[in-house]
């Protein structure tokens, strides 16, 4: 999230889309509501009526799978509307960039598109350069080759019968939500976003996502109160789980993961792209400082300069190999694994396709679960299909703790780190994660010690100094993260001693004096005290920035990119609800991305001191125009890879040209074929808790949500004969599933491309293990192909059947 939950209430226009907010966020929804009390529209687009658009001024249905199309429909309104905020976009967007020859977009490709190799080569997507290696511009917006006008040659096509036709969403709705959401494109007014994994569980998750991203910047909504673009995660610490560098492709704070392509540690330091702008930030240049300092936090005194800080510890991702969830458990069916630790997970119900999920268990010599209750992973060798003679995979349980037995912080979606104490001792067994890592730790490197094995260094030089009286503290980790002094330095004539804590990035540094385990959270654990765990309760902000509460990476900074909410010279462009502003000499406010003065003087003139306002782009600029994709710099619709029409009405290109489809046996994808005829998708209830480990095992929850359902519109319940609270059987390609079936309104069909078109939808928080009747994971039914930016899978629209069991 680029704002925070509280923040929700400074929003004129909040579009909730690819979530149900209401639902599966409820404490989110608070303040939506405080913002609709005082006037803000509120408009749910979504496949299903659900809670939220229930509360919701405007309700809009779409096809699963289509969001682009709404969306783009939504881009092609605001420029033929001419409604974008044009100084924003002018001054603090890639709007006005100049595109090279080579950049080209015909027939659903784009320019550099190797059909061999099903990927662009983004050298085609380059800008022209002056002399000095800085972008060419043309700031009145009218060069045929420039950002803004490509972006309307793009989306020419989107045209309110062609969106219609796609996504089913009738005309006037479109342009009832269109014009709602384009009123936020004035200086005193905000829209924001609130999406879900509706939005990223699509083979193309990532450009939904920037396509809002375009929206926002267009309407000049990022980095303002009551803006930005706000993911809605799944758990209350997935933020922080990223942020640590839970994904294979990052460290922490969003470092690279190292890979043979950088053999040394110089190698990797110098990777980052240049700016030749000297208003600039290009925050990205600092990256020597974080990398050091995160080595000397994983190594301590073992990383020297002579070593390169021990970087070639660290474990390499090769080139080209990909290490995502899917590719992981298509290598393990394909039998490329041991062992597999399955902590804090039920992969046999999370995970997409899940029949190969468990089949690829089986293929395992071992198995350890480490989790609060028995469940479908641990348990999968005597689950349905499967017959336990067979299956020679060990597994090991080890119970753990759940959250509220724990001390420690959690990081929700607003990025704010917050502190929280154990509330009762973990029941029989059962230990805290930590207890159980560093007991798992420390024999493992005992056994290092004693067999010399292949390339123990990274296990032996392993700083590992986090218990007290032989117990996991999770305070001694918190101040590793943040960072110490490791000698007395001085810095712009302060002197810091060796032993204290880094009161924050800006003073890291690159030559081994200072540690951090995570950069961003640097400033988090100060020798002022456990900045995470402050309750104070006042907002001298009048927005509900609560600087006093808690803490917020990076620095406390409640709104990040908030020098856009201020104009050239500083003054807020929504004065009566100002994120920072200038006072002649200092920002006051938040805690502003930088410290530097506005970009313009008071008379006018550049001020050559200045930074401009996106500090984490190489240019300074944010990109309306992106080449970083692997499928292409502006987002184009294309079908979901299973999907009911035989036709994209937008290009011949049907599905996403650079998906990732994997083809073992139990890879089956069916589109257009009369056996499973119509739209479904997945999504969660309240009452239950991702897969239900932690809900399935409370009557009170089971009571209000006992098993398995399937929701269909009236019509299809007719046409199927199924009755309201009847067992069905819902089948894919891949799986099926039996389930209750909940006749309601909240579906309708929709005509897509002339022809009635039904969707349904199911939970994916049951599995057969507890209850015993209550149902199977909808997961079985869902197809294991990705995203091609992330590769996460497309459990959002998918083919199915459904019938009387």
């Amino acid at each position: 999230m680029t704002n925070h939950w509280i923040d929700l209430a400074n929003s004129d226009c909040i579009l909730i889309m690819g979530s149900n907010a209401a639902a599966n966020h409820p404490i989110s929804f608070k303040w939506v509501t405080k913002a609709v009390e005082k006037g803000a529209t509120l408009i749910s687009v979504d496949p299903r009526f659900t809670q939220t658009s229930s509360k919701a001024n405007i309700y809009a249905p779409l096809r699963s799978g289509t969001d682009i199309a709404f969306l783009g429909g939504m881009i092609k309104y605001i420029l033929d509307k001419d409604l974008y905020f044009k100084e924003y976009v002018v001054e603090y967007t890639n709007a006005s960039y100049i595109l090279a020859e080579k950049y080209d977009f015909k027939d659903g490709l784009f320019a550099g598109y190797n059909p061999k190799t099903k990927s662009y080569d983004k050298s085609f997507w380059a800008f022209e350069m002056d002399e000095k290696g800085i972008p060419k511009k043309d700031k009145g917006l009218r060069d045929e080759r420039c950002v803004f006008q490509q972006l309307k040659k793009h989306y020419t096509r989107y045209t309110l019968d062609t969106v219609s036709a796609i996504t089913g969403t009738p005309k006037d709705l479109l342009v009832k939500v269109y014009e709602a959401y384009a009123k936020t494109g004035k200086p005193d007014k905000a829209g924001t976003i609130m999406y879900a994994m509706g939005w990223t569980q699509h083979t193309v998750g990532v450009q939904n996502i920037r396509t809002m991203t375009m929206i926002q910047l267009l309407l000049g909504n990022m980095g303002v109160a009551g803006g930005g673009v706000n993911a809605l995660r799944g758990e209350s610490n997935v933020q922080g789980s990223t942020d640590h560098g839970l994904l294979f492709h990052i460290l922490p704070g969003y470092l690279s993961t190292p890979s043979p392509q950088w053999p040394k540690l110089d190698d990797y330091l110098k990777r980052r792209p240049k700016s030749s702008d000297p208003l600039s930030a290009n925050w990205w240049q600092n990256e020597p400082k974080y990398m050091v300092s995160f080595l000397k936090s994983m190594f301590g005194d073992a990383a020297t300069a002579a070593n390169e800080f021990g970087y070639q510890w660290l474990p390499k991702v090769d080139v080209g190999v990909d290490y995502s969830w899917l590719s992981l458990f298509d290598a393990m069916y394909k039998g490329k694994f041991t062992g597999f630790f399955a902590w804090g997970q039920n992969p046999a119900c999370s995970s997409a396709n899940a029949n190969k999920t468990r089949q690829a268990l089986g293929k395992l010599k071992w198995l350890v679960n480490v989790n609060m209750f028995e469940n479908e992973t641990g348990s999968f060798w005597k689950g349905p299909g499967m017959d336990p003679a067979k299956v020679k995979t060990e597994v090991f349980y080890l119970p753990c703790a759940v959250s509220a037995e724990k001390e420690g912080s959690i990081s929700n979606s607003g990025r704010w780190m917050q502190w929280r104490y154990a509330a009762a001792k973990p029941f029989g067994q059962a230990k805290p994660d930590g207890d159980i890592i560093v007991e798992l730790f420390d024999k493992i490197r005992g056994l290092y010690k004693k067999e010399r094995w292949i390339f123990p260094e990274p296990i032996l030089n392993l700083k590992w100094d986090y218990t007290t009286k032989g117990r996991f503290d999770p305070h001694k980790v918190a101040k590793e993260i943040n960072g110490y002094y490791l000698k007395d330095v001085t810095i712009q004539n302060t002197t810091y001693k060796k032993g204290s804590l880094v009161p924050g990035f800006a003073s890291l540094q690159a030559d081994g004096s200072t540690s951090s385990g995570c950069w961003i959270y640097c400033n988090s654990y100060t020798d002022k005290g456990n900045m995470a765990a402050r309750r104070g309760l006042k907002d001298a902000s009048g927005i509900g920035l609560f600087a006093e509460w808690a803490w917020c990476w990076p620095v406390n900074r409640r709104i990040i990119y908030n020098r856009a909410s201020v104009d050239r010279f500083g003054k807020p462009w929504a004065p009566k609800k100002p994120v920072i502003s200038w006072d002649g000499s200092k920002w006051v406010g938040d805690v502003p991305d930088g410290a530097w003065p506005p970009l313009a003087n008071a008379d006018g003139s550049p001020n050559p001191n200045s930074k401009y306002p996106f500090i984490m782009k190489p240019d300074g600029f944010a990109a309306i125009f992106g080449p970083g994709l692997a499928d292409g710099p502006f987002p184009e619709h294309y079908e979901p890879l299973e999907c009911p029409v035989d036709r994209n009405l937008m290009s011949s290109q049907f599905i996403n040209p650079t998906v990732r489809v994997y083809e073992t046996d139990m890879d089956k994808f069916f589109t257009c074929d009369p056996r499973y005829p119509f739209v479904g998708t997945t999504y969660r209830v309240t009452e239950h808790w991702q897969t239900g480990i932690m809900t399935r095992w409370q009557p009170w929850l089971l009571e209000a949500e006992p098993q398995q359902f399937c929701e269909m519109s009236e019509e299809l319940a007719q046409l199927r004969g199924i009755k309201n609270g009847e067992k069905v059987t819902v089948e894919s390609a891949r799986g099926k599933v039996t389930a209750i079936a909940i006749v309601t309104k909240r579906f309708k069909p929709m005509l897509i491309m002339g022809q009635q078109i039904h969707q349904i939808g199911l939970p994916w928080c049951y599995g057969w293990v507890h209850p015993k009747d209550g149902g199977d994971s909808s997961n079985l039914l869902t197809p294991s192909v990705g995203d091609p930016n992330t590769r996460i899978p497309e459990t959002k629209a998918f083919m199915v059947n459904v019938r009387k069991a």
